[in-house]
């Protein structure tokens, strides 16, 4: 298992619905991979979605997650990413100076057809054609084809090419709000965020944000490990569903928030069955989970 040498993590859940079972793996992933590795913890709430976050929606996230008995610590800090808009519009201050913003007129509906089970790719369709940069413009930034090689402490060497999966990236959607694959990057660096634990369902973000790091003048050693999801007999991740329901909806029916973190260490595989799992017995389990481990 690779040295490390990091000491900052986080938890960054968006409040856009109840807390389920998925979120609990990834709680057990950071806050168990903090404890072997000894990083500090920061909870972010990632609010950059006006349109789909709501105010009891955060309520309802800070008492499951204190339920849970997941709070920062080693000096974790909380915040909240809509209070962090000063440092939005400074980094994009920042790539407007290199000329690498540009405004974009297309709509989802004008993107070529993307491969089945592949993403869209933008083609680039407005990058010379000088719009204005008004309030209202969707902002897109180059990227130029680069590669990005990066050691997954869970999945080993990954290798993306932002520019041709992907293609320019959408920093700040027509409503004026800053996206999520921008507002992230600029948060980690603020922050000093070195390890990032989460889901693989992120794991082709990884590449592009690397490369939004560098264009920043971030440093671009950060170290990965993207964890397993809950999935269904079909392979594709759970939400909110009768195999991963909402953890205020367990705690009412009279669980205890050591058989929920157990349901969802077994459910992700990570237990060979659903016992209760003490925050105590994180890291020892966590630890387990890496490849080449016992």
């Amino acid at each position: 298992m690779p040295t490390i040498t990091t000491r900052r993590t986080r938890f960054a859940p968006s409040p856009t619905g109840r807390l389920h079972l998925g979120h609990v793996t990834s709680m057990l992933a950071v806050w168990g991979l903090a404890e072997v590795w000894q990083l500090a913890v920061d909870i972010r709430i990632e609010d950059h979605d006006r349109q789909r976050c709501r105010p009891e929606y955060l309520a309802a996230l800070r008492d499951d997650l204190a339920w849970l008995g997941f709070q920062p610590v080693r000096g974790g800090r909380w915040s909240v990413q809509s209070e962090h808009t000063a440092r939005f519009d400074t980094a994009l201050d920042r790539l407007s100076g290199q000329g690498l913003v540009y405004a974009c007129r297309c709509s989802r509906r004008d993107l070529p057809p993307a491969p089945s089970g592949a993403e869209a790719c933008y083609p680039g369709t407005c990058r010379e054609r000088g719009w204005p940069l008004t309030p209202d413009s969707t902002l897109r930034v180059r990227l130029v084809e680069t590669e990005w090689v990066f050691d997954d402490l869970w999945r080993g060497e990954q290798r993306q090419r932002p520019a041709g999966q992907c293609g320019d990236l959408v920093i700040r959607d027509r409503h004026g709000q800053y996206t999520y694959q921008f507002a992230v990057v600029v948060d980690d660096l603020a922050d000093g965020i070195d390890t990032i634990i989460r889901g693989a369902d992120l794991l082709d973000s990884t590449g592009r944000q690397l490369q939004l790091r560098s264009l920043l003048g971030g440093d671009t050693a950060v170290r990965f490990a993207h964890h397993p999801l809950i999935v269904g007999p079909d392979g594709r991740k759970l939400s909110k569903s009768l195999l991963s329901p909402p953890v205020a909806e367990l705690r009412d029916a009279g669980w205890s928030a050591a058989r929920v973190r157990g349901l969802a260490a077994e459910r992700v595989g990570w237990q060979s069955q659903p016992g209760d799992l003490s925050l105590a017995d994180l890291g020892r389990l966590l630890e387990r989970t890496l490849p080449g481990r016992p």
